[in-house]
């Protein structure tokens, strides 16, 4: 049999929740899948997969404290790169024990071995960093993260833009082997009554995630309108209302976030990439705020919102009221324009291929 481990980064939920389908799809194909993250990401794995093995690597720890990417990342480049290398020795270590054959890595760049096929997941080939030298340096060291791994894997469309815009198409090569797979979304279609008129879903980095919840809770209250506000909490459950038309989970598994999405009118939820993926598959109207000086996050919302896809509304300048009521004039991401499982056949030869 083989054995595959799939480790995603903690940061937010998007990069865990987008190996989700990927994990299910291994499993039905017979694969023994072992897990591997830490913090919220590691937290949903387990209530996912309660009866898959999995273990806890080092922790990045990354905050968001101003708008400063750059200020927000420099003081924190000495722990990530420990961060790194501490789970690359986690990684060989679980490999020799275990025998693993492949590794599916989600942005963590310390996942990977000689000793087997290593995969990383990512849309980011080509950072948006606001200073042009250090836009050069950074992608410069990504490149070379990136040439550590066996084979890169962008969950988005071959054909520019896709949904992933400037962050995955590009002239410059960045990889020997680089494949489009397709658009990943752990959601799905079916039918669902109508329940809610907004479900507000928070996830990302602190402490911005704690100060999106506020500024919208605050502005939900006096609103007509039935929300239901999933936290991305998932160290414990927790579920009670705030007022009698204001629902407040702390998190949900994806086949209860599937019915909830699907019974919202209006989703509201930051511009990460997973998000944009799991509209995508559902073909919902959404609110986009972008994490502040998060500039993948900017570009996204600036980009759907500039052909009148979504709205984007800054943090710092949140109009709910507003935003509710301009959002009827977008058009969303039409039901089937991007596939969600054009993965399969590629993962099928891949395993194949161990």
């Amino acid at each position: 049999m083989k054995r595959i481990l799939v480790a995603p980064l903690n940061w937010g939920l998007g990069h865990v929740t987008r190996c989700i389908p990927l994990i299910q799809a291994l499993r039905e194909m017979g694969v023994e899948v072992l897990l591997a993250s830490d913090g919220a990401a590691l937290h949903l794995l387990r209530a996912e997969f309660p009866l898959l093995p999995t273990f806890e690597l080092p922790s990045y720890r990354i905050r968001y404290e101003s708008s400063n990417m750059v200020r927000n990342m420099a003081g924190q480049l000495p722990r990530i790169g420990y961060a790194v290398r501490a789970e690359k020795w986690a990684t060989d270590k679980l490999v020799k024990a275990y025998g693993i054959q492949g590794i599916i890595s989600d942005n963590r760049y310390g996942c990977f071995s000689r000793r087997a096929d290593s995969v990383m997941i990512t849309h980011q080939l080509h950072l948006r960093v606001p200073n042009r030298f250090a836009a050069w340096m950074a992608n410069r060291v990504l490149r070379l993260a990136l040439h550590k791994f066996d084979r890169i894997w962008v969950p988005d469309v071959e054909t520019a833009p896709g949904l992933s815009g400037e962050l995955s198409h590009g002239e410059t090569k960045v990889h020997r082997a680089v494949q489009f797979i397709g658009p990943l979304s752990r959601l799905k279609i079916y039918p669902a009554d109508h329940e809610y008129d907004v479900a507000v879903v928070l996830s990302g980095p602190e402490p911005q995630r704690t100060l999106l919840e506020q500024r919208l809770l605050e502005q939900a209250m006096p609103l007509s309108r039935k929300f239901i506000f999933i936290q991305g909490k998932t160290q414990s459950k927790a579920h009670h209302f705030a007022a009698d038309h204001v629902e407040i989970v702390s998190y949900l598994t994806s086949r209860n976030l599937n019915d909830v999405l699907l019974a919202s009118k209006v989703l509201v939820c930051r511009s990460g990439y997973s998000s944009i993926m799991d509209l995508a598959a559902l073909g919902k109207k959404a609110i986009l705020i972008p994490t502040p000086g998060q500039t993948e996050q900017e570009y996204l919302a600036e980009s759907l919102a500039a052909q009148h896809i979504f709205l984007a509304q800054r943090q710092e300048e949140i109009d709910l009221e507003a935003g509710l009521k301009a959002v009827e004039g977008t058009s969303g991401i039409g039901i089937g324009t991007f596939g969600v499982d054009g993965f399969r056949g590629m993962l099928e030869g891949w395993v194949a291929g161990l």
